[in-house]
């Protein structure tokens, strides 16, 4: 394993919420040492949140879980973006500091994304994407990457188990968008125990035909399915065709279509049904015994 280390986490917009940040690889990330591009974050109005773009340097933010709560289990975030950028608030820290309120320590993932050449992550992206073909090429790559970053993340926790007060073995992943293709790496790509999941969850992901193609791993492993039949990117078929994999190998799954609620919901407010997806994945982890 590459050697992790440690930083303070400076930035602005996170000092508020997250403990630190952990920097996954000393140095540059293996496989794209030559990239030049700088982190970046803003407000995007096509999104209508915060995002992060240009991440080279593969971290983690921790968010701590409330020590009156605390039960020993961590989840791991990657938030969505179209593998151009990373929805950091509505996806990941909004996300994360519900999980740790309720005693749940979090870890939001900042993975290696797509270069974006101008200011404007979003249009780069929805430009991308109307060649679906060529932008399935060009991310493929990218997704790889993302999947060792969320496995060496898992890694890192798993090892730091004692120091971070989680227990190992209750270790779990939930994505969303393109961040749901990223946490199902760890499922369906991991060599060994170490980087596998003990559950997951995928919030509106568009997993690939090699994914649904691929065996599920033996162990038990729990997985939350959540996605709007409005999604404009015509996902929610593909979180059917994931709980019927799930479903077929006898494994424990759970699926919630609502019927509004569009692509990239997260943690948003639209005074509908779907604003309480996130309470409904909390009663989900309460019956698994994770809550």
């Amino acid at each position: 394993m590459k050697k992790i280390f440690i930083a303070l986490f400076i930035a602005g917009m996170y000092n508020a919420y997250a403990q630190k940040s952990i920097s996954l690889y000393e140095g540059k990330a293996p496989g794209t040492e030559n990239w030049t591009q700088k982190e970046a974050q803003q407000f995007n109005e096509l999104f209508k949140t915060e995002v992060v773009f240009n991440v080279t340097q593969p971290s983690i933010l921790v968010f701590e879980a409330d020590q009156s709560k605390a039960n020993g289990t961590v989840i791991v975030i990657a938030p969505g973006g179209g593998f151009q950028s990373l929805s950091i608030k509505r996806e990941g820290i909004d996300m994360a500091k519900k999980l740790a309120e309720n005693g749940i320590t979090a870890v939001v993932l900042k993975y290696r994304l797509l270069e974006t050449k101008s200011n404007d992550p979003a249009k780069e992206m929805m430009e991308n994407i109307k060649d679906r073909k060529a932008f399935d090429a060009k991310t493929a790559p990218i997704k790889v990457m993302a999947g060792d970053d969320i496995k060496t993340a898992i890694t890192y926790i798993r090892t730091h188990a004692k120091e971070l007060n989680i227990n190992p073995e209750k270790l779990g992943v939930i994505g969303f968008s393109a961040g749901a293709s990223v946490i199902l790496e760890s499922v369906f790509h991991s060599k060994d125990a170490a980087t596998l999941p003990n559950f997951a969850a995928s919030i509106y992901g568009g997993p690939s035909q090699e994914i649904l193609d691929t065996e599920i791993p033996k162990s038990s492993l729990p997985l939350f399915i959540c996605a709007a039949s409005d999604d404009q990117l015509k996902l929610a078929p593909k979180s059917v065709l994931l709980y019927n994999k799930w479903l077929e190998a006898g494994q424990p799954t759970e699926l919630h279509i609502y019927e509004k609620g569009g692509h990239g919901f997260g943690m948003g407010k639209q005074n509908l049904p779907v604003d309480k997806w996130s309470d409904v994945y909390l009663d989900w982890l309460r019956f698994h015994k994770f809550l």
